[in-house]
């Protein structure tokens, strides 16, 4: 017969956070309750239980899981809890996420080896700037309006106090495929004969290289003039010429623009050349030109 008094009062359920277990505690609150093994259990791998017996079923372990099983349920549990926001967005969508980070990383990546690749060997240590130099004191030419080619002697020095740069100057002509010849020597620069001489009208030409695989060249430092430098050509007869940077440019040199640095202009002007850019190994030279356009201001 059922009994139908009042029932006994149930034990009082304390939760504990999800993520908490302790096979201690489970003992004090349930006596006599046997420790579980501290393993997964799967019905499918435990032994049938023999006839007539009431000895206690075993059951085989498994191994621990690995640590990082540990620190990605440990992770998990932590992004749920502090980062809940995280919930709202499906696996795929966090997948896209990583692999687009992942693709931005590769990118930069390739983009730094590459610009390394691209470079001269001696390009991994620059040298320190210049020290600026006293400018130079020599007689100076007429005006520009009334200097000609006879009044002008040919050009023998360079001087870019800004830069540091102080050099002789050489005789420089086309080669046979109608591009502006080098100076031989990477610590000298070179005057073109085809353009005016420096303080008549026109564009007067000098080149110098920009360096070498021995470190800089004259013109390494070209690309940091700024407009307001002054750039001093000294003459046979004594006198010098002197320019004012009006402006500071480079350009491919698929893209060289001819006409503007060695095309005809009405007052007396200045063009210093060199190269700069990215290097590229394969051709064993620069992309592009770098043109300093400066103006006759004594």
């Amino acid at each position: 017969m059922g009994y139908s008094g009042m029932a006994a009062p149930m034990p009082e359920l304390t939760c504990l956070p999800g993520d908490w277990w302790d096979p201690a505690w489970q003992s004090m609150k349930s006596p006599g309750a046997g420790e579980p093994a501290p393993a997964l259990w799967d019905p499918a791998e435990a032994p049938a239980p023999a006839a007539g017996t009431t000895q206690p079923q075993t059951y085989p372990q498994k191994p621990p899981p690995s640590w990082a099983k540990v620190l990605a349920a440990t992770l998990g549990l932590w992004t749920s809890r502090h980062l809940p926001w995280l919930r709202r967005f499906s696996r795929r969508r966090l997948a896209a996420v990583a692999l687009g980070a992942g693709l931005v990383a590769v990118a930069v990546g390739t983009t730094g080896l590459a610009a390394a690749a691209l470079s001269p060997e001696h390009a991994a240590h620059l040298p320190a700037r210049p020290s600026p130099i006293p400018a130079p004191s020599a007689r100076t030419v007429l005006p520009a309006s009334l200097a000609t080619a006879q009044q002008a002697a040919r050009p023998v020095w360079l001087s870019v106090p800004a830069i540091g740069v102080r050099t002789s100057l050489v005789d420089l002509g086309l080669l046979g495929n109608g591009t502006l010849q080098v100076p031989s020597s990477t610590a000298i620069a070179g005057w073109y004969t085809g353009s005016p001489r420096p303080g008549t009208a026109g564009a007067a030409v000098i080149a110098g290289h920009v360096d070498s695989r021995s470190g800089p060249g004259i013109f390494f430092w070209l690309r940091i003039l700024h407009p307001g430098d002054r750039v001093y050509v000294g003459r046979a007869d004594g006198t010098m010429a002197v320019f004012t940077v009006t402006a500071v440019r480079q350009f491919a040199k698929d893209q060289f623009p001819t006409a503007a640095v060695y095309g005809p202009v009405p007052d007396a002007e200045l063009r210093l050349i060199t190269c700069g850019g990215v290097f590229d190994r394969s051709l064993g030279s620069y992309l592009s030109n770098v043109v300093v356009f400066a103006r006759l201001s004594g």
